[in-house]
Formats: C-alpha cells, structure tokens, sequence
C-alpha cells in the first residue's frame, strides 16, 4: 500500500504478527481488500476451537479492529472500509454495518424528493416536538384535507385591495366601501403578512387594543368577517375551516344610556327649524330611520298618496327591506317640501341640525331621534314585534330596552307635533367654519342651500 496514500490505510508492512492469532503464510494477513490504491488486510485467529476474522484498519494514528465470525462478511467490511477510504468519507467507516445500512436507505429513500439527509432529519425533530404525542402521518392527513384545496397564498393588504375592488364593481354604496376601506385599512396595517396566519386570538388582541366602544368594536369585526370571507371563496382559506372572526363573540352592548327627548324638546327645534333641515328631523323623529338610512334614501322611496316609506335592501343597515308607516304628523311636515332627487343632499346639514340644537341649549345624545321614535312608538301601539319591524331592529330588544320609557299620553304628544303658523318663513344662519347656528325666524321665505367650506389652494 502506498504510504503516501489515506492516513487510515493499513501499512501491513509495519504491522507485526498480532500475537496468539495464526494468520495466513508467514503470520501475515489471510486476506487483503483492494479498491483503487486503498487496500485492508483481513486477519485469522482461533481460540477453543472458534475462528475469527479480524479488519483492522488506521485512523487518526490510533489502529483500529472489527471482528467477524466469517471470512465473507470480514471482507465485505473490509471492502466497505476500502471504498470509503478511496472516496475520503473516513468518518462513515467509524459506523456499525446496520447503521450504515439505515444511512444507505434513508439517502435512498430522500433521493427522490431532493433532500440531505441532515435536512429531513431536522425537519423531522421540529415536528416531533411540536406534534408530542400525535401522530405526524394523521396530522400531515389531517392538513391536507383542509389546506389541499387552497391555491393562492395572499397577503391581508393585497385581499383588502381585491375586495374593494370586487365591492364597487358589485354596485355596493359608497358608504358601506368606505367603511370597510377605513377599517381593513387599519387592519391590514397591523396584519401585513398572509392572511393564512392569522389566528383569532391574534385578532382579538388587535380589537382590544384599539380601545374602542363596544359598538364600534362589534362594527369592526363585522367588516373583517366580510374580509375573511371573501378569502375563502377565494380559495385563500380552507373551505371547511372557521375562520378566526366567526371564532369570536360580539361584545355585550348596553343600552341603558337610551336619551330620548321629551316632547316639548321636540317640537321647540322643529318650530326653530328651517325648511332644508326638516327631512332630517321629522323623518328621524317620526319614522325612526337611522341617519345613515335617512343620507341614502331619495324621496321618491316616500309614498304619500299610500302613506309608506320603502327602505330597499340596498339602503337599509339590516339588508333587508323596510316599510315605514307614514304618520299624520310627519305628513304634515313634509308635504310642503319640495321632494325631489336625494332627502339630505349635503351631509353638511347634520352638523347644522346638531348647531341648531346647541343653539336652543339643548343636548344632541347619539341616535336621539331614532331612541325617541322608538320609546313613543311603542308606548302607542303596545306591539314589540311591530316596531321591530318597522324600525329595522329585533323585538327582544324593542321591548328589552324601549318598552316603557314613555306614556301613552307623551306618545299622543310627541305624534301630536305639526308644523307652526309661518313654520316655513324660518330662517339660520350657520357658519360652517365655526359650526354653529345664529336664529333669525322669520326672515327669509326660502330653504338656503348649505355649502362647505371652500379649500384652501396650497401655495
């Protein structure tokens, strides 16, 4: 053998007879391996009888032997050792012929899908641990039901842009893709990555942090729900899976703050009111039709020869279409108006009813107008399920959190209040930078027009 070759290439030449052990002629090696320049000689003794074949090999300067009960698998080691040696894998030959056997399969086994071993094996560790006791064939069974069909792997800002795009084209009101264009907004914002990840206790802890009403909370979770579930139809999440907002709850909202005014409240801002803001308040006060209903309804859903407002799907908050009753007082207020193209054509005036308000000292709580058409409504009709109905809510909560908050009597009142002598001649005057209402009744024979304030051109 070439003393110049593999330091664990066994110079025979320099090995003295092992002592006790007959080998072939002259004590020597009863057998030698060659593969390339790398040769392993191979040793006999007898001891009581037995034979024994030894392969004895150098590394790191230290000599090494594997005994064998045969003279074929002594030689098949040996031409294991002298392959490895030829090839330089010197570290294979410090293993045992069953483990080499594994390696050889497990390489085998890996060779088709393209992956070293030391790879699978960590992959392997990883999921062991995180499975513990499961088993990992019923979980990769179990995720391939769910995730097999998914064939697009997205990102929350990317579905955000899709689904806006997808609500217009559908016909979907400005306002409603303006909510959700503000809240996914804010939520893709905070959730960047793919929408596969996201799990809901994720998106609870991103709800409670905003701190927000419980109301507005449940509104935002809503609108994350609609994400979520244009995704799955998108084949972005499994089909079969909750999503993580259906896992969570509606937060508890409490009614126990329900303003109304009293009737004389009433009818001190309708007398002070001037014709363009008696829309908002007579049909708020006398129809209970939300303020974001009231800014989507045109006046030609008002049906006075029939006497019904129709609220369409497309309109109403619930999605589902309304009729109102339209009672004798609220007849008498908007009879005289003229009813052409949208109710609240500026959304401007709002702010001026609010002006208006703060102008007779009185408080302007949130949904009043809808609150008190409620709480009179059925204090004179004594049936839940019909104010539900009509107002678009359920019964459990009509009668829940409306249901005697007001009298008969008042209610006789609050349906009672009609327009003034010279009602029509009211006029305002509304700075809409300051936002607020300066009285002047009588003077003026018209509805003004409101206007926002103009832009300042940037320099």
């Amino acid at each position: 053998m070439n003393e110049a070759g593999d330091k664990m290439v066994t110079n025979y030449a320099a090995t003295p007879n092992i002592n006790a052990r007959k080998g072939g002629k002259n004590g020597g090696a009863c057998a030698r391996v060659k593969f390339g320049s790398a040769t392993v000689p191979i040793y006999r003794s007898q001891s009581k009888g037995r034979t024994r074949y030894f392969v004895c090999y150098h590394r790191d300067g230290k000599r090494l032997r594997q005994t064998f009960a045969d003279l074929a698998a002594a030689k098949k080691e040996a031409q294991l050792v002298a392959q490895r040696i030829q090839a330089g894998m010197q570290h294979v030959t410090d293993l045992r012929p069953h483990e080499r056997d594994n390696y050889a399969r497990a390489v085998e086994l890996l060779g088709s899908l393209n992956i070293p071993l030391v790879a699978a094996v960590e992959d392997y560790v990883q999921a062991r641990k995180l499975a513990e006791s499961e088993s990992l064939t019923a979980m990769a069974t179990a995720y391939r039901k769910f995730f097999k069909p998914l064939t697009r792997r997205v990102t929350v800002p990317e579905l955000v842009t899709e689904l806006l795009a997808a609500r217009k084209q559908d016909g979907a009101s400005k306002t409603y893709v303006g909510q959700l264009k503000t809240i996914l907004t804010r939520f893709a914002e905070a959730f960047p990555g793919e929408i596969l990840g996201i799990t809901s206790s994720d998106l609870d802890a991103w709800l409670r942090g905003l701190k927000v009403s419980a109301g507005s909370r449940n509104s935002m979770l809503a609108c994350v729900k609609v994400l979520f579930s244009y995704a799955r139809s998108q084949n972005c999440l499994p089909a079969e899976q909750m999503t993580a907002p259906e896992q969570l709850k509606k937060v508890k909202v409490t009614h126990d703050d329900v303003a109304v005014f009293s009737p004389e409240e009433m009818q001190s801002i309708l007398h002070a009111a001037p014709m363009h803001l008696i829309p908002i308040l007579a049909i708020g006060a006398f129809a209970g039709i939300r303020m974001a209903e009231i800014n989507r309804l045109d006046w030609s859903a008002i049906d006075l020869e029939r006497g019904m407002i129709e609220l369409r799907a497309g309109q109403a908050k619930t999605a589902s279409r309304r009729i109102i009753p339209v009672t004798d007082n609220l007849r008498a207020w908007i009879e005289p108006l003229p009813r052409k193209g949208k109710v609240v054509p500026v959304k401007e005036l709002h702010r001026e009813v609010t002006a208006l308000a703060r102008s007779l000292k009185m408080a302007w709580p949130r949904n009043v107008l809808r609150h008190s058409f409620i709480s009179y409504r059925i204090a004179k009709i004594k049936s839940a399920d019909q104010v539900a109905l009509e107002a678009g809510n359920s019964p459990s909560i009509i009668f829940k959190h409306y249901r005697e908050l007001t009298t008969e009597e008042q209610a006789d009142k609050w349906f009672g209040i009609v327009p003034k002598e010279g009602q029509w001649e009211n006029a305002v005057d509304y700075d809409t930078r300051t936002r607020t209402v300066s009285l002047a009744a009588g003077q003026g024979s018209k509805a003004r027009s409101i206007r926002a304030p103009r832009k300042r051109k940037s320099a």
